[in-house]
């Protein structure tokens, strides 16, 4: 599995889809990572630090997509409000918790993602969420 991950704030769901073919650029505060499903992660996520099933995360519409190439290209889609929440809320230790779930679920499905990385991607997701609410405005997500 090759894919490319940003996470990025946007001042609207607009601008977001702007950055469908290229990524979002410097002028976007942005986290890169790699090679795990971020469309899945933020609905395991969600459900891991607020609740829910994915089942009905899945059938609410999460992750909500803004922009999609149709030929399996890239994809820009929006954290929802109440994940943007649970991340901001989060201390240190709930978010320790929950990637250590999150490391737990991949493996069930044979996916390893170091338990370390897992830490690292939450932390630093929440740090963004919080500067992105500080600013007005929302977190997205760009996949490649």
């Amino acid at each position: 599995m090759s894919i490319v991950v940003k996470f990025f704030v946007a001042p609207d769901d607009a601008r977001a889809a702007l950055t469908l073919r290229s990524g979002p650029g410097r002028e976007s505060e942005s986290l890169s990572f790699g090679n795990f499903d971020p469309e899945e992660a933020v609905v395991e996520w969600e459900c891991l630090l607020a609740g829910g099933s994915f089942e009905e995360l899945v059938k609410a519409g999460e992750p909500r997509i803004v922009a999609s190439e149709d030929d399996d290209g890239c994809v820009v889609f929006a954290f929802s409000p109440r994940l943007c929440t649970a991340l901001a809320e989060a201390g240190v230790a709930r978010l320790c918790v929950a990637a250590a779930s999150w490391v737990r679920l991949r493996a069930e499905d044979g996916e390893i993602i170091d338990a370390e990385i897992a830490e690292a991607i939450l932390g630093d997701l929440s740090a963004l969420v919080v500067s992105a609410q500080r600013q007005g405005r929302g977190v997205y997500c760009w996949v490649a």
